[in-house]
Protein backbone atom coordinates (compact mmCIF):
# COMPACT_ATOMS: atom_id res chain seq x y z
CA UNK A 1 0.00 0.00 0.00
CA UNK A 2 1.54 3.68 -0.84
CA UNK A 3 2.01 5.91 2.08
CA UNK A 4 -1.18 7.85 2.74
CA UNK A 5 0.09 11.53 2.68
CA UNK A 6 -1.78 14.18 4.54
CA UNK A 7 0.38 17.07 4.67
CA UNK A 8 -0.97 18.77 2.10
CA UNK A 9 -0.63 21.86 3.72
CA UNK A 10 3.32 21.38 4.10
CA UNK A 11 3.35 20.43 0.07
CA UNK A 12 1.13 18.86 -2.56
CA UNK A 13 2.50 16.45 -5.08
CA UNK A 14 2.44 17.71 -8.50
CA UNK A 15 -0.29 17.18 -10.96
CA UNK A 16 1.37 14.79 -13.53
CA UNK A 17 -0.37 16.83 -16.29
CA UNK A 18 1.20 20.14 -14.53
CA UNK A 19 4.67 17.70 -15.12
CA UNK A 20 3.78 17.25 -18.67
CA UNK A 21 3.30 20.55 -19.04
CA UNK A 22 6.08 21.52 -17.89
CA UNK A 23 8.51 18.72 -19.56
CA UNK A 24 9.16 20.59 -23.05
CA UNK A 25 10.34 24.02 -21.42
CA UNK A 26 13.70 22.18 -20.51
CA UNK A 27 14.35 20.78 -23.47
CA UNK A 28 12.62 21.63 -26.60
CA UNK A 29 10.90 24.59 -25.92
CA UNK A 30 14.06 26.15 -24.16
CA UNK A 31 14.29 29.78 -25.33
CA UNK A 32 14.49 32.92 -23.44
CA UNK A 33 11.63 34.64 -23.20
CA UNK A 34 13.66 37.76 -23.51
CA UNK A 35 14.89 37.11 -26.66
CA UNK A 36 13.53 38.88 -30.06
CA UNK A 37 13.70 36.06 -32.30
CA UNK A 38 10.98 33.12 -32.92
CA UNK A 39 12.37 30.56 -30.55
CA UNK A 40 12.00 33.40 -27.56
CA UNK A 41 8.84 34.48 -28.65
CA UNK A 42 7.10 31.32 -28.18
CA UNK A 43 8.12 31.15 -24.71
CA UNK A 44 7.23 34.83 -24.01
CA UNK A 45 3.39 33.60 -25.20
CA UNK A 46 3.58 30.36 -22.89
CA UNK A 47 4.37 32.53 -20.12
CA UNK A 48 1.35 34.75 -21.29
CA UNK A 49 -0.73 31.70 -21.06
CA UNK A 50 0.25 31.28 -17.89
CA UNK A 51 -0.25 34.18 -16.78
CA UNK A 52 -3.72 34.67 -17.43
CA UNK A 53 -4.64 31.32 -15.67
CA UNK A 54 -3.19 32.61 -12.39
CA UNK A 55 -5.37 35.48 -13.18
CA UNK A 56 -8.45 33.88 -13.57
CA UNK A 57 -7.67 31.14 -10.27
CA UNK A 58 -7.62 34.82 -8.24
CA UNK A 59 -10.21 36.95 -9.66
CA UNK A 60 -7.68 39.52 -10.95
CA UNK A 61 -8.59 42.40 -13.60
CA UNK A 62 -5.42 42.13 -15.08
CA UNK A 63 -2.88 39.70 -15.68
CA UNK A 64 -0.18 42.75 -15.85
CA UNK A 65 -1.28 42.66 -12.29
CA UNK A 66 0.87 38.87 -11.56
CA UNK A 67 3.97 38.81 -10.98
CA UNK A 68 5.89 35.91 -11.44
CA UNK A 69 8.19 35.15 -8.16
CA UNK A 70 10.16 32.30 -6.46
CA UNK A 71 7.44 31.49 -4.21
CA UNK A 72 5.17 32.48 -1.07
CA UNK A 73 8.35 33.87 1.49
CA UNK A 74 9.51 36.18 -1.59
CA UNK A 75 6.35 37.30 -2.56
CA UNK A 76 5.58 37.98 1.50
CA UNK A 77 8.87 39.94 1.62
CA UNK A 78 8.37 41.70 -1.77
CA UNK A 79 5.12 42.90 -0.47
CA UNK A 80 5.95 44.27 2.67
CA UNK A 81 9.42 45.97 1.91
CA UNK A 82 7.66 47.92 -1.12
CA UNK A 83 4.88 49.04 1.16
CA UNK A 84 7.52 50.65 3.41
CA UNK A 85 9.58 51.57 0.68
CA UNK A 86 6.84 53.67 -1.28
CA UNK A 87 5.34 55.08 1.96
CA UNK A 88 8.42 57.05 3.46
CA UNK A 89 6.20 59.10 5.93
CA UNK A 90 4.82 55.72 7.28
CA UNK A 91 7.29 53.59 9.03
CA UNK A 92 4.22 51.24 10.85
CA UNK A 93 3.59 47.27 10.34
CA UNK A 94 0.47 46.06 11.59
CA UNK A 95 -0.13 41.78 11.46
CA UNK A 96 -0.87 38.82 13.63
CA UNK A 97 0.63 36.70 15.79
CA UNK A 98 -0.24 33.73 14.08
CA UNK A 99 1.36 34.19 10.80
CA UNK A 100 3.56 32.51 8.69
CA UNK A 101 7.49 32.90 9.39
CA UNK A 102 7.76 34.46 5.85
CA UNK A 103 5.95 37.07 7.24
CA UNK A 104 6.68 37.08 11.71
CA UNK A 105 10.68 36.55 10.91
CA UNK A 106 10.59 39.64 8.71
CA UNK A 107 8.37 41.92 10.58
CA UNK A 108 10.88 41.03 13.49
CA UNK A 109 14.11 42.22 11.56
CA UNK A 110 12.49 45.43 10.87
CA UNK A 111 11.39 45.91 14.11
CA UNK A 112 15.50 45.47 14.93
CA UNK A 113 15.80 48.51 12.32
CA UNK A 114 13.08 50.66 14.25
CA UNK A 115 9.58 49.66 12.42
CA UNK A 116 6.92 49.32 14.62
CA UNK A 117 5.27 45.90 14.13
CA UNK A 118 2.10 45.52 16.02
CA UNK A 119 1.39 41.95 16.31
CA UNK A 120 -2.80 41.47 16.82
CA UNK A 121 -3.76 38.70 18.77
CA UNK A 122 -6.20 36.07 18.44
CA UNK A 123 -9.07 34.04 20.59
CA UNK A 124 -8.91 30.55 21.36
CA UNK A 125 -10.41 29.32 18.25
CA UNK A 126 -7.75 31.66 15.94
CA UNK A 127 -10.19 34.32 15.34
CA UNK A 128 -8.17 38.03 14.59
CA UNK A 129 -9.27 40.57 17.44
CA UNK A 130 -10.90 43.20 15.15
CA UNK A 131 -11.23 45.84 17.20
CA UNK A 132 -6.97 45.63 18.36
CA UNK A 133 -6.85 45.22 14.54
CA UNK A 134 -8.47 48.41 14.50
CA UNK A 135 -6.79 50.25 17.62
CA UNK A 136 -3.44 49.46 15.82
CA UNK A 137 -4.53 50.94 12.52
CA UNK A 138 -3.43 54.90 12.11
CA UNK A 139 -2.25 57.74 9.76
CA UNK A 140 1.23 55.71 10.58
CA UNK A 141 0.79 52.24 9.02
CA UNK A 142 2.11 51.69 5.87
CA UNK A 143 0.87 48.09 5.77
CA UNK A 144 -1.29 45.67 6.89
CA UNK A 145 -0.32 41.80 6.38
CA UNK A 146 -2.53 39.18 7.32
CA UNK A 147 -3.05 35.30 5.95
CA UNK A 148 -5.99 34.43 4.51
CA UNK A 149 -5.65 31.32 5.91
CA UNK A 150 -3.61 29.99 8.71
CA UNK A 151 -1.73 27.45 7.77
CA UNK A 152 -1.79 25.19 10.73
CA UNK A 153 -5.28 25.22 12.17
CA UNK A 154 -7.09 26.37 8.60
CA UNK A 155 -8.73 29.60 10.33
CA UNK A 156 -9.94 31.79 7.68
CA UNK A 157 -9.67 35.28 8.72
CA UNK A 158 -12.21 38.18 7.40
CA UNK A 159 -9.48 39.44 4.22
CA UNK A 160 -12.47 41.92 2.75
CA UNK A 161 -12.98 43.62 6.05
CA UNK A 162 -9.89 43.92 6.98
CA UNK A 163 -8.45 45.38 3.90
CA UNK A 164 -11.11 47.66 3.71
CA UNK A 165 -10.17 49.03 7.01
CA UNK A 166 -6.58 49.85 6.64
CA UNK A 167 -7.37 51.17 3.19
CA UNK A 168 -9.67 53.66 5.16
CA UNK A 169 -6.15 55.10 7.11
CA UNK A 170 -4.23 55.22 3.81
CA UNK A 171 -2.36 52.24 4.35
CA UNK A 172 -1.78 49.29 2.03
CA UNK A 173 -3.00 46.19 2.44
CA UNK A 174 -0.82 42.40 1.58
CA UNK A 175 -2.41 39.25 2.47
CA UNK A 176 -0.53 35.68 2.32
CA UNK A 177 -3.07 33.45 0.95
CA UNK A 178 -0.26 30.59 0.09
CA UNK A 179 -2.83 28.11 1.90
CA UNK A 180 -6.30 29.32 0.05
CA UNK A 181 -5.36 29.83 -3.11
CA UNK A 182 -7.15 27.05 -4.92
CA UNK A 183 -8.57 25.84 -1.36
CA UNK A 184 -11.14 28.31 -1.62
CA UNK A 185 -12.66 30.94 -4.10
CA UNK A 186 -11.17 34.26 -4.46
CA UNK A 187 -11.68 37.23 -6.01
CA UNK A 188 -9.24 39.88 -5.38
CA UNK A 189 -11.42 42.49 -8.06
CA UNK A 190 -14.26 42.58 -5.21
CA UNK A 191 -12.02 43.58 -2.46
CA UNK A 192 -9.51 46.02 -1.56
CA UNK A 193 -6.42 44.26 -1.07
CA UNK A 194 -3.48 45.82 -2.88
CA UNK A 195 -1.45 42.75 -2.88
CA UNK A 196 -1.49 38.94 -1.92
CA UNK A 197 0.99 36.34 -2.25
CA UNK A 198 0.38 32.46 -3.69
CA UNK A 199 2.85 29.52 -4.07
CA UNK A 200 2.86 26.69 -6.77
CA UNK A 201 3.05 23.38 -4.23
CA UNK A 202 0.83 24.15 -2.60
CA UNK A 203 -2.05 23.15 -5.37
CA UNK A 204 -0.35 20.30 -6.72
CA UNK A 205 2.21 22.52 -8.85
CA UNK A 206 6.12 23.12 -8.52
CA UNK A 207 8.31 24.39 -6.00
CA UNK A 208 10.37 27.31 -6.32
CA UNK A 209 7.34 29.61 -8.19
CA UNK A 210 5.53 31.92 -6.39
CA UNK A 211 3.31 34.65 -8.01
CA UNK A 212 2.72 38.17 -6.15
CA UNK A 213 -0.74 40.03 -7.07
CA UNK A 214 0.39 43.89 -7.53
CA UNK A 215 -3.34 46.04 -7.89
CA UNK A 216 -2.84 48.12 -10.88
CA UNK A 217 -2.09 51.77 -9.60
CA UNK A 218 -0.78 50.91 -6.26
CA UNK A 219 2.49 51.99 -6.21
CA UNK A 220 5.30 49.35 -6.00
CA UNK A 221 9.50 49.43 -4.98
CA UNK A 222 10.82 45.92 -6.70
CA UNK A 223 12.75 43.94 -4.36
CA UNK A 224 15.03 42.33 -7.16
CA UNK A 225 16.91 44.89 -9.55
CA UNK A 226 18.40 44.00 -12.93
CA UNK A 227 16.76 43.57 -16.29
CA UNK A 228 12.85 44.36 -17.84
CA UNK A 229 11.57 41.05 -16.64
CA UNK A 230 7.94 40.76 -15.17
CA UNK A 231 7.84 44.54 -16.30
CA UNK A 232 10.53 45.53 -14.54
CA UNK A 233 9.08 44.30 -11.16
CA UNK A 234 10.94 41.51 -10.37
CA UNK A 235 14.82 41.23 -12.75
CA UNK A 236 16.11 37.78 -13.81
CA UNK A 237 15.90 34.94 -16.59
CA UNK A 238 11.97 33.71 -15.38
CA UNK A 239 11.64 30.14 -14.57
CA UNK A 240 9.91 28.95 -17.36
CA UNK A 241 8.99 25.37 -17.00
CA UNK A 242 8.22 26.33 -12.86
CA UNK A 243 6.16 29.73 -14.46
CA UNK A 244 4.05 26.61 -16.82
CA UNK A 245 3.57 24.69 -13.96
CA UNK A 246 2.22 27.02 -11.71
CA UNK A 247 -0.40 28.11 -14.54
CA UNK A 248 -1.03 24.34 -15.69
CA UNK A 249 -2.18 23.89 -11.80
CA UNK A 250 -4.12 27.28 -11.44
CA UNK A 251 -5.81 25.94 -14.69
CA UNK A 252 -6.74 22.52 -13.02
CA UNK A 253 -7.55 24.48 -9.50
CA UNK A 254 -10.08 26.99 -11.30
CA UNK A 255 -11.90 23.86 -12.37
CA UNK A 256 -15.10 22.85 -10.22
CA UNK A 257 -13.57 24.32 -7.43
CA UNK A 258 -16.68 24.42 -5.53
CA UNK A 259 -17.67 20.57 -5.97
CA UNK A 260 -13.72 18.97 -4.65
CA UNK A 261 -14.25 21.94 -1.78
CA UNK A 262 -17.45 20.21 -0.27
CA UNK A 263 -16.18 16.37 -1.08
CA UNK A 264 -12.51 17.41 0.72
CA UNK A 265 -14.59 19.15 3.63
CA UNK A 266 -16.81 15.54 3.55
CA UNK A 267 -13.59 13.75 4.10
CA UNK A 268 -11.54 16.04 6.84
CA UNK A 269 -15.17 16.04 9.12
CA UNK A 270 -15.28 11.91 8.34
CA UNK A 271 -11.54 11.98 10.00
CA UNK A 272 -12.68 14.04 12.59
CA UNK A 273 -15.73 12.05 13.72
CA UNK A 274 -13.27 8.75 13.92
CA UNK A 275 -10.85 10.62 15.90
CA UNK A 276 -13.31 12.04 18.33
CA UNK A 277 -14.37 8.71 19.12
CA UNK A 278 -11.08 8.13 20.68
CA UNK A 279 -11.75 10.60 23.20
CA UNK A 280 -9.58 12.97 25.39
CA UNK A 281 -9.21 15.13 22.06
CA UNK A 282 -10.57 18.06 21.18
CA UNK A 283 -10.55 19.88 17.44
CA UNK A 284 -8.31 23.47 17.35
CA UNK A 285 -9.38 26.66 15.69
CA UNK A 286 -12.59 28.11 14.12
CA UNK A 287 -14.64 25.02 13.25
CA UNK A 288 -17.30 27.19 11.29
CA UNK A 289 -14.87 29.89 9.28
CA UNK A 290 -11.47 27.13 7.93
CA UNK A 291 -10.38 25.50 5.07
CA UNK A 292 -11.91 23.08 3.96
CA UNK A 293 -9.01 20.15 3.65
CA UNK A 294 -7.14 21.24 7.14
CA UNK A 295 -7.54 19.68 10.62
CA UNK A 296 -5.52 20.19 13.84
CA UNK A 297 -6.66 17.96 16.36
CA UNK A 298 -5.19 18.02 20.15
CA UNK A 299 -4.65 14.86 22.22
CA UNK A 300 -4.59 15.71 26.14
CA UNK A 301 -1.79 15.10 28.22
CA UNK A 302 0.42 12.96 24.87
CA UNK A 303 3.05 13.96 23.17
CA UNK A 304 2.32 14.74 19.16
CA UNK A 305 5.43 14.03 18.25
CA UNK A 306 4.96 10.15 19.52
CA UNK A 307 1.90 10.27 17.71
CA UNK A 308 3.35 11.49 14.59
CA UNK A 309 6.42 8.91 14.73
CA UNK A 310 3.98 6.32 14.78
CA UNK A 311 1.60 7.25 11.99
CA UNK A 312 4.82 7.61 10.06
CA UNK A 313 5.93 4.16 10.68
CA UNK A 314 2.16 3.03 9.68
CA UNK A 315 2.71 4.79 6.30
CA UNK A 316 1.00 7.85 7.43
CA UNK A 317 2.46 11.49 6.63
CA UNK A 318 0.86 13.96 8.93
CA UNK A 319 2.87 16.90 10.79
CA UNK A 320 2.75 19.09 14.38
CA UNK A 321 2.33 21.69 12.78
CA UNK A 322 4.15 24.33 10.08
CA UNK A 323 6.82 22.51 7.80
CA UNK A 324 9.19 25.47 8.38
CA UNK A 325 9.32 25.19 11.68
CA UNK A 326 9.93 21.56 12.16
CA UNK A 327 12.81 20.36 14.01
CA UNK A 328 12.16 22.75 17.02
CA UNK A 329 11.53 21.41 20.32
CA UNK A 330 9.26 24.69 20.81
CA UNK A 331 5.71 24.22 21.01
CA UNK A 332 4.04 25.78 18.04
CA UNK A 333 3.64 29.69 18.04
CA UNK A 334 -0.01 29.54 16.51
CA UNK A 335 -1.43 27.27 19.08
CA UNK A 336 0.31 29.46 21.87
CA UNK A 337 -0.87 32.59 20.89
CA UNK A 338 -4.44 31.06 20.71
CA UNK A 339 -3.46 30.31 24.38
CA UNK A 340 -4.29 26.17 24.22
CA UNK A 341 -4.07 24.57 27.73
CA UNK A 342 -0.41 22.89 28.12
CA UNK A 343 -2.48 19.63 28.53
CA UNK A 344 -2.99 19.88 24.75
CA UNK A 345 -0.39 22.08 23.73
CA UNK A 346 1.89 18.99 23.04
CA UNK A 347 -0.07 16.63 21.47
CA UNK A 348 -1.63 18.67 18.37
CA UNK A 349 -1.37 17.04 15.06
CA UNK A 350 -2.04 18.89 11.50
CA UNK A 351 -4.54 16.64 9.04
CA UNK A 352 -4.05 18.44 5.44
CA UNK A 353 -6.09 16.75 2.78
CA UNK A 354 -6.08 17.28 -1.08
CA UNK A 355 -8.37 16.58 -3.57
CA UNK A 356 -5.98 13.18 -3.89
CA UNK A 357 -6.98 12.16 -0.67
CA UNK A 358 -9.86 9.18 -0.38
CA UNK A 359 -12.45 7.93 1.94
CA UNK A 360 -10.15 4.64 2.15
CA UNK A 361 -7.28 6.74 3.41
CA UNK A 362 -9.15 8.64 6.16
CA UNK A 363 -10.29 5.06 7.13
CA UNK A 364 -7.33 3.14 7.47
CA UNK A 365 -5.99 6.74 9.71
CA UNK A 366 -8.89 6.24 11.78
CA UNK A 367 -8.46 2.48 12.43
CA UNK A 368 -4.39 2.86 12.24
CA UNK A 369 -4.67 5.73 14.64
CA UNK A 370 -7.04 4.25 17.18
CA UNK A 371 -3.82 1.67 17.82
CA UNK A 372 -1.66 4.20 18.49
CA UNK A 373 -3.12 6.37 20.65
CA UNK A 374 -4.17 2.90 22.87
CA UNK A 375 -0.83 1.60 22.41
CA UNK A 376 0.93 4.99 24.05
CA UNK A 377 -2.31 5.54 26.78
CA UNK A 378 -1.01 2.03 28.03
CA UNK A 379 2.30 2.31 27.85
CA UNK A 380 1.63 6.02 29.92
CA UNK A 381 -0.62 4.27 32.22
CA UNK A 382 2.07 1.52 32.68
CA UNK A 383 4.65 4.05 33.28
CA UNK A 384 2.65 6.23 35.93
CA UNK A 385 1.97 2.69 37.56
CA UNK A 386 5.34 1.40 37.76
CA UNK A 387 6.55 5.21 39.19
CA UNK A 388 4.07 5.01 41.88
CA UNK A 389 5.29 1.29 42.90
CA UNK A 390 9.11 2.11 42.59
CA UNK A 391 8.07 5.22 45.05
CA UNK A 392 6.64 3.39 47.97
CA UNK A 393 8.86 0.06 47.49
CA UNK A 394 11.87 2.98 48.57
CA UNK A 395 9.88 4.41 51.35
CA UNK A 396 11.29 2.08 54.73
CA UNK A 397 8.45 1.53 57.47
CA UNK A 398 11.48 2.44 60.16
CA UNK A 399 11.84 5.88 58.11
CA UNK A 400 9.68 8.04 59.90
CA UNK A 401 10.38 10.63 57.67
CA UNK A 402 8.28 9.29 55.31
CA UNK A 403 5.27 9.46 57.50
CA UNK A 404 3.36 12.83 58.49
CA UNK A 405 3.06 12.82 62.15
CA UNK A 406 -0.07 13.77 63.84
CA UNK A 407 -0.70 14.48 67.08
Amino acid sequence: MRPIYLDNNATTRTDPSVVAAMLPFFSEQFGNASSAHEVGRKVAESIRAARSCVQTLIGAASDHEIVFTSGGTESDNTAILSALAVQEHRGEIVTTAVEHPAVLSLADELGRRGNKCHLIPVDRAGRLDIDAYRRALSPRTAVASVMWANNETGTIFPIEVLAKMARSVGALFHTDAVQAVGRVPINVKSTEVDMLSLSGHKLHGPKGIGALYVRKDTKFRRLIFGGPQERRRRSGTENVPGIIGLGRAAELAAVDLGRERMEIAAMRDRLEHGIRDLGNCVVLGDQENRLPNTSNIAFEHMEGEAITHHLNRAGVAVSLGSACSAGSMEPSHVLRAMNVPSARLRGAIRFSLSRETTSEEVDHVVVALRKIIMKLREASSGLAGARKKSTLDAMSPLDESNYSSFS
